[in-house]
């Protein structure tokens, strides 16, 4: 089930891989989606305004662990790609003893500072106290949310993007059943969206683990393989951490962004909520692709092979159309739809402050895709500061709309934070990449 994607056509390999990877981010945000759904149906609009209004906090503590497991996963494509396959399985071991220890580093403040952060973000009154019921229990399992990515990275840095799709079809099931126990029946409120969440993706990481071990055989560790070795930790780091925090950036500016949208009150933030959701569904591909071109630079990468890297960089550019164009006409056809999802019987109000924000994102969705497939590719090639120094250009470029067009425009103008902030972040990944391309091409002549 591994695959090398150093042989073979760039486009119908990307294609083929990338498939397993949508379905998987599909899955994802249906575990989130089972959550507002069951919430907003059950518990009220209230309820949902507390689950969203976390969503940003969420992003900036698990973005970061998931980050560093996204390091861990390029890392192993590099040693499949040079076909090493000691340091291979030393890299394994490593990212389960670092897993470990940055998951406990995480989780022990978040807990603790769970309502702080909620009360820094000017989270409304009314959902302050849901809301932190909700992400102190998410902040706990940090550890099995880590573990699956970090299983899932490993996997996909061999090439196997079927198996993380098996087990999160599996636990995505499981979520529905313990949603509905825990909301519906024992009545935690919105505690139990959050338990249902944890515990499926732990049930999701031992699968992957178990088949990881027993099924790849070049990813069975042995004793030998677990030692700490300064060299080993500080690539791996150097890989993982400026991805982590690039995540963690990225977050801060969306913290920025929520906290504006939490001023006009829990009906907004209801039709934000439920707008980030659907944008989150229409945009998947983009995702999708940059998994795909972080694995596929790695693997070619440790190969030396740099001719396929442009080849199958070219291809992802012209996928960036399709996907960017596809998630448009998601959000501004059936919008209106999947805005119903969400909010039991929305108001005419809170449906038109949600698709104002739909309809504005959708003109930008071609530099959101160039994130994606640049950042993400620009990692697999061991070029990490750029993609970090893209999260801080995102961040104030979202800070710079909310400064200048918040009190003059309100909502309205604060729908713009977003696409502003894509469209610098994006042009300047594709012109990093441009340049080091242009660099390594010359690097290649002299030589």
């Amino acid at each position: 089930m591994s695959k090398d994607m150093t042989i073979g056509n760039p486009m119908k390999i990307i294609l083929l891989f990338s498939v397993p990877v949508l379905l998987g981010n599909l899955f994802q945000q249906f575990y989130n989606m089972v959550d507002t759904v069951i919430v907003g149906q059950y518990l009220g609009e209230d309820a949902l305004a507390a689950v969203g209004s976390t969503g940003c906090l969420m992003f900036l503590v698990l973005g970061f662990a998931n980050g560093i497991a996204q390091g861990f996963g390029v890392m192993v494509s590099h040693a499949f790609g040079a076909r090493n396959r000691a340091q291979l399985r030393h890299y394994v071991a490593l990212s389960l003893i670092l897993t470990l220890i940055i998951s406990l580093v995480l989780t022990i403040p978040t807990v603790a500072a769970s309502r702080q952060l909620l009360l820094w973000m000017n989270t409304p009154t009314n959902i302050l106290s849901p809301a932190d019921n909700y992400i102190r229990v998410i902040f706990a399992g940090i550890i099995c949310t880590m573990a699956y990515n970090v299983g899932a990275g490993i996997l996909r840095g061999i090439g196997d993007s079927r198996t993380p799709l098996y087990f999160l079809i599996f636990s995505s099931a499981l979520n529905i059943g313990l949603d509905i126990f825990f909301i519906v029946v024992i009545r935690l409120g919105t505690a139990g969206a959050a338990y249902a969440t944890v515990i499926s993706q732990g049930v999701a990481a031992v699968l992957c683990f178990i088949v990881m071990f027993k099924k790849h055989e070049i990813l069975r560790t042995t004793r030998e393989d677990y030692y700490m070795d300064a060299q080993s930790i500080r690539k791996m780091l150097s890989v993982g951490i400026p991805m982590a925090l690039n995540y963690s950036i990225t977050a801060i500016g969306t913290m920025i962004l929520q906290s504006a949208i939490n001023v006009f009150g829990s009906g907004v933030v209801a039709a934000f909520t439920a707008a980030s959701k659907v944008s989150n569904i229409a945009t998947q591909t983009m995702p999708t692709l940059g998994t795909a071109m972080a694995t596929y630079c790695g693997q070619n990468l440790g190969a030396g092979k740099y001719e396929r890297i442009y080849k199958g960089m070219r291809c992802a550019f012209f996928l960036c159309f399709i996907a960017a164009g596809a998630a448009a006409l998601i959000c501004c056809l059936a919008g209106p739809y999947m805005i119903g999802w969400f909010i039991h019987d929305p108001s005419a109000e809170t449906l038109s402050a949600a698709m104002r924000y739909l309809y504005t994102i959708s003109i930008f969705m071609l530099p959101l895709a160039w994130i994606f497939v640049y950042r993400n590719g620009l990692q697999g090639l061991n070029r990490g500061f750029v993609p970090m120094i893209s999260g801080v250009v995102e961040l104030l470029s979202r800070y710079v709309i909310i400064l200048t067009a918040a009190k003059p425009f309100g909502y309205p103008g604060v729908c713009f934070a977003d696409p502003f902030a894509w469209l610098t972040t994006g042009i300047l990944l594709l012109v990093t990449y441009l340049v080091w391309k242009k660099n390594t091409m010359k690097a290649k002549r002299e030589e």
